[in-house]
């Protein structure tokens, strides 16, 4: 199984206040606020996919948003291509942000990020969030294997990929430099998924939504087994859109996490 290694102490000279300053950032800072939102972005995304979202949520919620290495601000810096790097590397960079009740949000990737977190924080009994919020992907136990690997498939491929995605600006995809930057940071996030083993464990005790593209891959009936992976609530929303409806309808999808934010805060207090 592809699990963090065991996390050593604190260390003492301040490297973790460096390390949660690169890896976990908030998007604003709100010292009253009663939750925190962690945001896990897609594949090759950065922080920059959740501008705009703090503007969106309730002043109760401060939001924070995860930026691995590799992309935006962090272009010159290696990027993960194991879950376990991402998990040994996240874990001791968010606990001390765990602080106050928090939840979880993930798009494509960043879904399956978010709820391996979870899991690991659970197992080291390092918190748990009162929501995790799926997005874009089919649960990990039903993901089928591509043949071969996308991870392994040559740029082009990879161009014509991110092309059917309908995410990358053309004129993006065009521009030789800016792939030569950014096709190492989606292969080894591909890399990330593709090379990880979901293995069965308890289920989670917090709700889960998961949120689907009415143009995307993903059926509803297999968003659905996201269920099978709580024993609390489990809701299904749908947006118009495809894989990255996350960005085309960003208003709704804000408004969705918002509300069982506010859900979350009322079961809280009783």
């Amino acid at each position: 199984m592809d699990r963090p290694a065991a996390l050593d102490p604190a260390p003492a000279d301040g490297r973790r206040d460096d390390l949660v300053s690169e890896l976990v950032r908030p998007l604003v800072s709100r010292p009253h606020a009663t939750q925190r939102l962690f945001c896990f972005p897609y594949a090759g995304g950065g922080i920059s996919v959740f501008r705009g979202w703090a503007a969106a949520l309730p002043d109760e919620v401060e939001p924070w948003a995860i930026q691995l290495p590799g992309r935006e601000d962090r272009i010159g810096t290696p990027p993960f291509q194991r879950m376990s790097d991402v998990l040994n590397a996240l874990v001791p960079a968010i606990i001390p942000r765990l602080d106050r009740p928090f939840a979880f949000f993930g798009h494509s990737m960043g879904a399956v990020v978010a709820l391996e977190l979870a899991r690991t924080l659970g197992r080291l009994e390092s918190g748990s969030p009162e929501w995790l919020f799926v997005s874009g992907r089919v649960p990990p136990q039903a993901m089928e294997a591509a043949d071969p690997p996308l991870h392994q498939r040559s740029d082009a491929e990879l161009v014509e990929l991110l092309r059917s995605w309908r995410a990358t600006p053309e004129a993006v995809l065009a521009d030789r430099e800016l792939m030569a930057l950014l096709l190492p940071v989606v292969r080894a996030d591909l890399a990330v998924i593709e090379t990880h083993t979901f293995t069965g464990g308890a289920p989670l005790g917090c709700p889960i939504t998961a949120f689907g593209g009415t143009e995307d891959n993903a059926a509803p009936s297999v968003l659905e087994r996201w269920g099978e992976l709580t024993d609390n609530r489990f809701d299904l929303r749908m947006f118009p859109g495809g894989h990255f409806f996350v960005n085309s309808a960003r208003e709704a999808v804000v408004a969705a996490v918002a509300a069982g934010l506010v859900q979350a805060a009322a079961a809280r207090v009783g």
